[in-house]
């Protein structure tokens, strides 16, 4: 490993974590809760497996994540460490910090990634239906594979499908504006204001999409 030749503790745990993708792989561990390799890849789209593989060995190494085999032996687990639970109040630092001070951007706002977070960190399942119900997400500023994806409600749970799951479409949401999308997950901005102004759209039956933007739980 690289050093800064510093024993300035910012320096030290700088070369621990200020490898790109390492925070991004660290929030989906220890604040989303992601414990495979599968579910941390799904949450930093862009992100290489190999790459992946090298910084989740790095952050082992390091003492941050505790890495284990599956009990069937296939593949592993990542769970973090007392270190690596320490750092939820620096990454929640950065995210205060983000909020108020880094521009966001069309670039910053996939709407697949949003639909991700919503899902894995924001959903609230208290409020899902109780009967299966399938929603197409199209998102309108892209085209080609990735320009559409499925939030699939069965049994108390839920799951985004890259491909079509079978069965009917309940509703239909058209994301017009990312940026928008992003900043409703975000708590930033009101599921019915970015109707008004055309950022989103909803087709489909009326009380399901009034019930929609209620599975998402309040973001602080």
């Amino acid at each position: 490993m690289r050093t800064y030749g510093q024993y300035c503790p910012i320096a030290r745990a700088s070369e621990l974590l200020a490898e790109r993708w390492s925070f991004i792989i660290l929030r989906n561990i220890v604040l989303i809760g992601c414990r495979t390799f599968n579910e941390i890849a799904d949450g930093a789209p862009g992100l290489s497996r190999g790459l992946l593989s090298k910084r989740l060995r790095d952050l082992g190494r390091a003492g941050v994540l505790e890495i284990r085999p599956k009990p069937d032996g296939q593949g592993s687990t990542y769970e973090p460490t007392q270190a690596g639970r320490e750092l939820s109040e620096v990454m929640l630092a950065l995210q205060h910090w983000g909020s108020q001070w880094a521009e966001l951007t069309p670039e910053h706002a996939h709407p697949g990634v949003v639909l991700w977070v919503w899902v894995n960190s924001h959903l609230d399942r208290t409020r899902l239906p109780d009967h299966r119900v399938l929603v197409r997400f199209d998102y309108a500023t892209l085209s080609g594979p990735g320009s559409r994806g499925w939030l699939l409600i069965e049994r108390g749970d839920a799951e985004i499908c890259e491909k079509h799951p079978g069965g009917e479409e309940d509703l239909v949401v058209v994301v017009s504006d990312p940026v928008a999308f992003a900043r409703w997950d975000l708590g930033e901005l009101e599921w019915g204001d970015a109707l008004r102004r055309g950022a989103i759209e909803v087709r489909g039956p009326r009380a399901l999409a009034r019930a929609l933007p209620t599975w998402k739980r309040r973001v602080d």
